[in-house]
């Protein structure tokens, strides 16, 4: 149908729905929702997008309908007459344009929920925003809607549009002189909790508490918005305190946040945010954040309560808020979809969070130190998975050391306080902390005096996949057979001369062929080496063999995965092996020695499968000693 933007109808006209919009309509009225308060959102957000309109408009044009009207939305509960009135003194609408904008549904915004909605594709209330069908959402809590508008030309005439949401809908004259629009709703039985004050105030709270304009309920009007949001204000103009107080409001959390960040950005996206990082990734009993995201704002209107889009899964204990003027308020809701505005934005979030916690280690390391404890396996994940720079996480990590095992150090400091000659960053794998450091694998380290990386969190080999070098110096193993060290100082090697005579070729030949007789094929190799200073023996990987980072992982991933028989090296001045060498050849003592130095690698290794199993032997051995 047609109509002159400013002329009325002169009576009423009965006109069909589109199909698509009947198969709409069919949908929404019969179906049960969880989240029926969402009608209320979607009528605000009409309402504040005709005032921002009309606001728009004053700026240019006093030649309008009521020029002096306040901008505002009013919500009135009718008990009698179980109606419920929503206001706005926005632009407003001519009988054609009610038509076009009620009567039909834009582009392909019915057919495409339609189809979600068949193919099952997320919740219908998650979906209704998205396509841009939200008005239609009050035939949830409604069986008869009727919009009375009058537009602000001063030439247009008020009309009215009628549904009971069957198949047509009605459009004719109306007696109306302020310029708006007036939603008025006839709720359903099971609807009547939205007459209810504290009801509307509540759902109000929830999604439409920062919307620009006022809204106003009852008879006697009540401003229940705050209507100033504090992420839209300007930073300096916000103290720390107020910050605070705002935290709480949205998290009810009763720690204070480590730190906060306000961002006010006007390219390459106009956005607005307030970020903090909570005290510990535990929510107390009361919290009212109940899931990981961010609160996402469209124009100050609540979009989607949890919104896991604007950081990546390892930020994911941040809260806050994230407010955009380009992100169009028809194309997500609860559902975000990926687009072009949602990617700078998560851009932009995620470089300021990361910003804030490099800002934390520099301006407060005992703050940071508090936060590495809580939050270690969050930026480690990101370590280890992240796709895009994962390089800006680097200097964030902490590790204990040979040399701090009590603080925390950064890769940075590691570099700092290293010794000259030193030609990489150096680590050692393990399963606990106290036993790495009496591993064999650091003998020659601690002649060298360096420091050494302790690194038992199972996550820290997946890490060591991706972080391989940091500020061009390499990460690596100290149990690496092939580890590049520097030739220990002559004297040195003359005073560990002395103190400990080393075995002579022949009995080491010896020696080497009493273990590799009695452990068989359990090993791959039984050799000499003089990485070891105070162990009498290591095990390593034979050549080729999967590195020990990837060896882990399979096996915390539980993957069909055989591990490298390992090479037994064995220290020729330990005096253990030069008392056994000096012993004569006994089957019963070599056996009980030999085992048990070859269990103890296996144990400092992570890979004994029963060390309770050595209690007997050990015990043998005492006896053997004692006689």
């Amino acid at each position: 149908m047609s109509h002159s933007p400013t002329h009325p109808v002169e009576s009423p006209e009965t006109v069909p729905f589109k199909a698509e919009t009947r198969q709409l309509l069919n949908i929404l009225i019969h179906s049960l929702y969880t989240e029926r308060e969402i009608f209320l959102r979607e009528l605000i957000s009409n309402a504040s997008d005709a005032l921002t309109r009309m606001d728009f408009e004053l700026l240019t044009n006093r030649n309008v309908v009521s020029p002096e009207a306040p901008l505002e939305i009013r919500i009135t509960a009718n008990a009698e007459a179980n109606t419920l009135t929503i206001a706005d003194t926005g632009i407003g609408m001519t009988a054609a344009e009610l038509s076009e904008n009620l009567g039909t549904i834009a582009h392909s915004g019915a057919r495409a929920f339609i189809e979600a909605a068949k193919t099952g594709a997320g919740k219908l209330s998650d979906m209704i925003g998205q396509f841009g069908v939200g008005f239609y959402s009050a035939f949830m809590i409604a069986d008869g809607i009727r919009v009375t508008s009058r537009s602000y030309q001063p030439d247009a005439e008020a009309a009215t549009w009628f549904s009971t949401g069957a198949d047509t809908y009605t459009i004719e004259p109306a007696d109306r002189v302020e310029r708006g629009t007036v939603v008025t709703l006839h709720l359903k039985e099971d609807a009547k909790e939205f007459l209810q004050p504290h009801r509307l105030r509540e759902v109000i709270k929830k999604h439409s508490d920062f919307i620009s304009f006022p809204i106003y309920i009852g008879e006697d009007p009540e401003q229940v918005n705050r209507q100033t949001a504090i992420w839209r204000q300007t930073p300096r103009k916000v103290d720390e305190k107020e910050y605070k107080e705002f935290y709480k409001q949205l998290t009810l959390d009763l720690e204070e946040p480590l730190t906060s960040a306000h961002m006010s950005v006007d390219a390459p996206v106009q956005m607005y945010a307030i970020l903090y990082i909570p005290t510990s990734p535990e929510r107390n009993l009361f919290s009212i954040r109940k899931e990981d995201g961010l609160k996402l704002y469209s124009r100050k209107i609540l979009i989607q309560d949890y919104c896991r889009d604007l950081l990546p899964d390892y930020l994911r204990f941040v809260q806050g808020v994230v407010d955009s003027e380009d992100l169009p308020l028809n194309v997500s809701r609860e559902s975000v979809q990926s687009n072009r505005v949602m990617i700078q934005l998560k851009k932009l979030v995620t470089a300021k969070v990361l910003d804030m916690l490099k800002k934390m280690t520099q301006d407060k390391p005992e703050e940071y130190g508090k936060f590495w404890e809580a939050f270690k396996p969050y930026l480690k994940q990101g370590a280890a998975t992240e796709q895009v720079e994962p390089e800006n996480i680097y200097p964030l990590l902490r590790f204990h050391s040979l040399h701090s095992p009590d603080r925390w150090i950064s890769l940075d400091q590691y570099i700092q306080e290293m010794k000259s000659g030193q030609k990489g960053i150096y680590y050692v794998l393990g399963d606990d902390e106290r036993s790495l450091r009496h591993s064999p694998h650091l003998d020659l380290i601690r002649r060298h005096g360096y420091d050494v990386l302790l690194l038992a969190d199972p996550v820290d080999s997946f890490v060591l996949l991706r972080l391989t070098k940091y500020q061009e110096k390499p990460l690596q193993n100290v149990a690496a057979a092939n580890l590049d060290l520097p030739e220990a100082d002559a004297e040195e090697d003359a005073e560990d001369e002395q103190a400990q005579k080393a075995l002579s070729d022949t009995d080491t030949a010896a020696l080497v062929g009493r273990f590799k007789e009695h452990l068989g094929d359990r090993v791959a190799d039984v050799r000499v080496t003089n990485r070891l200073a105070g162990s009498p023996a290591r095990l390593v990987d034979p050549e080729g063999a999967l590195n020990p980072e990837m060896q882990r992982v399979y096996r915390m991933l539980e993957r069909d995965f055989e591990a490298p028989k390992k090479v037994l090296e064995l220290n020729p001045r330990h005096p253990i092996l030069v008392h056994l060498s000096a012993h004569p050849a006994d089957p019963q003592l070599d056996g009980l020695v030999v085992e048990q130095l070859y269990e103890d690698a296996l144990l400092i290794e992570g890979l004994h499968p029963d060390p309770a199993s050595m209690v007997a032997r050990i015990q043998k051995i005492i006896e053997a000693a004692l006689q």
